[in-house]
């Protein structure tokens, strides 16, 4: 695990920004702690930092070469079938030039792209963004995993091709920070920016399966190697019964995989389904196992570390958890808004940002129940959906109480006023067509009252066609009454541009590493050649996922309503956060100087979050809180 950066140049005026690279680097230093290189080799250049998990030897640190120095990687990730790869199709290498100089993935990758080229793509099973140089062909390779783990954003422009880990090296490179307004039109809708776009215009995130190519002559490739679709021709290939037992032996495989570590390691316990599951097969292959939770002190509507401890107790784990008061979310905000180098409103990246910080006082690598609920159909919008594609009667009846949802409060703090929001947004989405209804339970906020935020002079700078034309490829993939659709959509878009952005940022911050056992390339695949009644219907939702593990957790944590990882925000924005909120990063003064935001519409929020229906102001509140700090940050 580690942070990458480089730098090609396309004209010999722009050498000089090679030099760049060390303070580039430097800015990954939390990503990388235990070791720093750079080099320069024009017209490129390119520098590494490295969080030591295989081969903790200084033999496999990096920019790594081959024996004839030809060749040099950059290489952020884990690979976990290395050693097989290395013997099926390195062996007669090793034969001719000598065994491996490390035990590392990264000089078996190193080998496989100088034999194979980006074929090899195809063949890994892990998490990864790597840059590959030929110094003699001067010719770049960079590509990413196949669901976007690991991120990598990239800059081009006539001079040269900047890429790095994270946003605010790759500003290092001296690239202009010209805000996006389109994008952020829609980081207010969804609270976060879809991938491939940023926040600055010119900047893009290489999308998840895909390679670049440059060479003297600029991106000259960008294409993807593997690509996630729907196997409607497979659905009946195996019976329920056997689709249990297949996932039950692909998910102890990929368990098994990412159990492979020179440091210590243990598991993320939330008491969900998902990282019960995880523990459970681990705890078969370590004599012990270091777990850990998060709660909440004084919000038992969000505390769910008792189903955590209950698995904690039936496997017999060193179960530490972490109980979080008001005081401690104020004590660490300003470390995670700090971090935050793109504006990125998931609220839920507090209570990593903290379990990431606790849990690496113990251990280096973490393993976490992550995409779980993407592939196998785990979100209360997934229950929603199913049901209203059923069109019974009650649907009916929640359809037709839409005025009287829309006048009854509702919020995220409570069970009653959950419910109204719930049943509130239930008959919205169900008067829409499919593709509506998904983007609507996607987003925060309709695109017409994201308009109402921003002065004239910024939707002067808003491209609607672009909007919309993001947005219908966004929804491409649904196309019929193929549940799975959805499933593969929230894939493309919640998981690489939410979820997985989340937790590699925290746990980064933090020099942790996340293994994610669902999100094993075998499991996935599978997992999408099962008809949906495998994993929803009218009681389950993950129903694969709960009856193939049944016997092997306890009672308890089935059958029971479902958070996600929310935090109580809405009480300590009214308290402990109220100052921050009202007299500094939302001051009306401030927000007139700044002329981005409608003046009116911000009092109105705030007015808002007091009354007895906050809806979802609370998670608005928390976006413009993200962004005027990055803002302060970044470009005031």
């Amino acid at each position: 695990m580690c942070g990458i950066t480089g730098y090609y140049a396309l004209q010999e005026t722009s050498f000089e920004a090679l030099s760049k690279v060390k303070q580039s680097t430097d800015k990954l230093f939390l990503r990388g702690p235990d070791c720093g290189n750079v080099e320069i080799a024009p017209p490129v250049a390119l520098g590494h930092r490295r969080l030591s998990i295989i081969d903790t030897s200084h033999a496999a640190d990096q920019p790594m070469h081959d024996s004839s120095g030809r060749y040099v990687i950059v290489f952020n990730g884990e690979i976990y079938n290395y050693k097989e790869l290395s013997e099926k199709h390195l062996s007669s290498l090793w034969a001719r030039i000598g065994k491996p100089a490390t035990h590392s993935d990264t000089e078996v990758l190193l080998y496989l792209l100088i034999e194979y080229g980006e074929q090899c793509l195809e063949w890994l099973n892990g998490f990864f963004a790597f840059a590959f140089y030929d110094k003699e062909k001067k010719e770049l390779l960079l590509a990413r995993d196949r669901y976007g783990k690991k991120p990598l954003l990239y800059f081009a422009d006539d001079k040269g091709i900047a890429f790095s880990s994270e946003m605010k090296s790759l500003l290092e490179w001296g690239i202009p920070k010209e805000i996006n307004f389109t994008t952020l039109h829609q980081y207010f809708q969804l609270n976060y920016i879809p991938q491939p776009q940023s926040i600055f215009k010119g900047v893009q995130k290489l999308l998840p399966a895909h390679y670049m190519r440059i060479t003297e002559a600029g991106i000259v490739d960008y294409k993807h190697y593997y690509q996630l679709i729907t196997h409607p021709e497979v659905y009946t290939r195996y019976s329920y019964e056997q689709a249990k037992t297949l996932l039950i032996e692909k998910m102890e495989a990929a368990v098994q995989r990412r159990m492979v570590s020179d440091v210590p390691l243990g598991a993320f316990l939330s008491g969900g389904i998902d990282s019960s599951v995880v523990v459970a097969l681990a705890r078969k292959h370590t004599q012990q196992l270091h777990t850990f939770s998060i709660g909440y002190a004084n919000h038992p509507f969000f505390d769910e570390t008792q189903y955590a401890k209950a698995v904690a107790d039936t496997y017999k784990t060193e179960h530490t958890v972490f109980s979080l008061s008001n005081d401690d979310f104020l004590e660490h905000i300003y470390q995670v808004l700090d971090y935050i180098d793109e504006p990125f409103a998931d609220s839920s990246a507090l209570p990593v940002y903290i379990l990431s910080q606790q849990t690496k006082k113990h251990i280096t690598v973490a393993l976490s129940g992550d995409g779980g609920d993407e592939v196998f159909a785990g979100y209360n919008k997934h229950g929603a959906e199913w049901k209203i594609r059923q069109q019974s009667l009650i649907n009916q009846l929640v359809k037709a109480g839409y005025p009287l949802w829309n006048a009854l409060p509702k919020g995220r703090n409570n069970k009653i006023t959950n419910l109204f929001r719930q049943l509130h947004r239930f008959a919205e989405g169900a008067q829409l067509p499919a593709k509506e209804r998904y983007w609507r339970w996607a987003s925060i906020n309709k695109a017409a009252t994201v308009d109402t935020f921003f002065v004239n002079e910024v939707l002067a700078q808003v491209d609607y066609k672009q909007l919309g034309e993001h947005k219908q490829s966004i929804l491409k993939e649904i196309k019929s009454d193929d549940f799975n659709e959805v499933l593969l959509t929230d894939m493309n878009l919640v998981l690489t541009g939410d979820m997985l952005v989340k937790v590699d940022m925290m746990s980064m911050a933090n020099s942790l590493e996340v293994r994610s056992p669902f999100l094993d390339n075998d499991v996935v695949d599978f997992a999408f050649s099962l008809p949906v009644q495998y994993k929803i219907d009218a009681t389950l939702k993950k129903k694969i996922v709960q009856e193939a593990f049944r016997n092997q957790l306890p009672e308890a944590i089935f059958n029971r309503p479902k958070h996600g990882f929310e935090i109580p925000l809405l009480d300590w924005f009214k308290k402990e956060l109220w100052g921050v909120i009202n007299d500094d990063l939302l001051q009306t003064d401030f927000i007139k100087r700044q002329r981005i935001f409608n003046p009116i519409a911000i009092e109105m929020l705030k007015k808002q979050l007091h009354s007895n229906s906050p809806g979802d102001s609370v998670a608005t509140i928390w976006a413009l809180i993200v962004f005027q700090h990055w803002w302060k940050k970044y470009m005031d």
